[in-house]
């Protein structure tokens, strides 16, 4: 007989009073990535609930004299040389001799040359306008509920007319922030693949649960269903629905129309997956205990059989969001998504619509490397989910330790 080591005993031990939930908490946290890319995600998504306090600037908050300029520099020494809490200057547009428009700031080093390039017109002095923690900014409803003029930073400014701004990222076409419109649209694009992945799971294990419950005529009919959707080819079957639209949707109504749409083209494949987990499931012997019970066959499908297919779901939910975001930022960039002046990832790309924008203005190409994050950090956190509620996994864990 062999004798298990102090510290294997303990090992055997812990898992043996441990659940099966448990245990997948335990190896989800040993999955290096899959930790890295959930820290991701739950930075995002609380940005993205409170872009009003951290953004800037609103969304459609435009600096008409300032379009595409370059992320702002931050200067942490005066002109003396001495040093100071961390500060921008103005900047004004210029054209060299190639009539190339670059930005230059109103510094001491660089009002001579604004004044001969500008001649006595430019009035303007160089300024320091200091960054600040909560400085008053563009009005907002925090967490939609109480009004707000406060901003986690920026600068202040009382000049209307030629008021300095702070481009963490630089600016779009209309002299829009895009750090702010980022946080913005970040709202619109995480939220349709949850709310999209949460209406497509219902609906497909739902019917795929009674497919597999009921079978015979029910499941045929159903399986003749889902097969006619499968074979659809899904992009286009998007393009067609929005298309079929009204063009003068509110944003609010295309907002729900898209979730709709990208529901409707994705609840097939978990249907027929789950059928078959249902089929197999069913011939359990707790569900025929619960049958001779009277336990009614809706209840005894949502309370006894769904669950048990739940960790199977969580998986595939987690893989599944990446391409709703995907499928809304493609409709968005091709115009048929979120409108402006909204903004959502897709539609932020447009900016980015040819090589010479993204030559001149590569900040433009950030909203396309927030999705590539996105969808990078929901693989890494769907490889851990899959490896943590791998029966087969579960029980090597507990195999080995004892």
């Amino acid at each position: 007989m062999a004798v298990l080591a102090p510290k294997a005993t303990f090992v055997a031990q812990a898992l043996m009073v441990r659940s099966p939930n448990q245990i997948a908490w335990a190896k989800l946290k040993q999955h290096t990535l899959a930790v890295y890319g959930g820290i991701v995600l739950i930075v995002l998504y609380v940005a993205a609930a409170f872009a009003d306090l951290i953004a800037p600037y609103d969304f459609a908050t435009q600096f008409r004299t300032k379009p595409w300029h370059p992320p702002s520099e931050v200067h942490w020494r005066h002109a003396d040389g001495k040093f100071a809490l961390p500060f921008i200057y103005n900047t004004v547009k210029v054209r060299d001799e190639a009539y190339q428009a670059h930005y230059v700031e109103v510094s001491p080093q660089n009002i001579e040359y604004l004044k001969l390039r500008f001649g006595p017109e430019f009035k303007e002095a160089p300024r320091e306008y200091r960054l600040r923690l909560f400085p008053r900014g563009d009005p907002h409803k925090f967490l939609g509920l109480m009004t707000m003029e406060r901003r986690l930073f920026g600068v202040e400014s009382t000049d209307a007319l030629n008021r300095p701004a702070f481009f963490l990222l630089g600016s779009e076409q209309l002299g829009r922030d895009l750090f702010s419109r980022l946080l913005y649209g970040a709202r619109v694009s995480l939220s349709v693949g949850l709310i999209g992945v949460t209406i497509t799971f219902t609906l497909g294990m739902l019917v795929g649960g009674i497919s597999g419950y009921f079978r015979g005529k029910v499941d045929v009919v159903l399986q003749r269903l889902i097969e006619m959707i499968m074979l659809l080819p899904g992009f286009y079957i998007m393009l067609a629905l929005r298309a079929a639209l009204p063009p003068d949707l509110g944003t609010v109504q295309t907002y729900f129309a898209i979730i709709f749409i990208l529901a409707f083209v994705g609840w097939a494949g978990l249907a027929r997956t789950t059928r078959g987990l249902v089929m197999s499931i069913s011939q359990n012997d707790y569900v025929t205990a619960s049958r001779a019970l009277g336990v009614g066959s809706l209840s005894l499908i949502v309370r006894h059989i769904l669950p048990q297919t739940f960790s199977y779901a969580i998986v595939v939910a987690s893989m599944a969001i990446p391409g709703y975001m995907l499928g809304e930022s493609g409709l968005s960039y091709l115009g048929l998504g979120i409108q402006e002046p909204y903004s959502s990832w897709g539609n932020m790309l447009q900016a980015a619509g040819t090589g010479n924008d993204i030559k001149s203005h590569p900040w433009v190409l950030v909203p396309g490397f927030m999705i590539f994050i996105t969808v990078v950090a929901f693989q890494f956190l769907g490889d851990g989910l899959r490896d943590a509620f791998d029966p087969k996994t579960v029980l090597q864990a507990k195999k080995g330790a004892a």
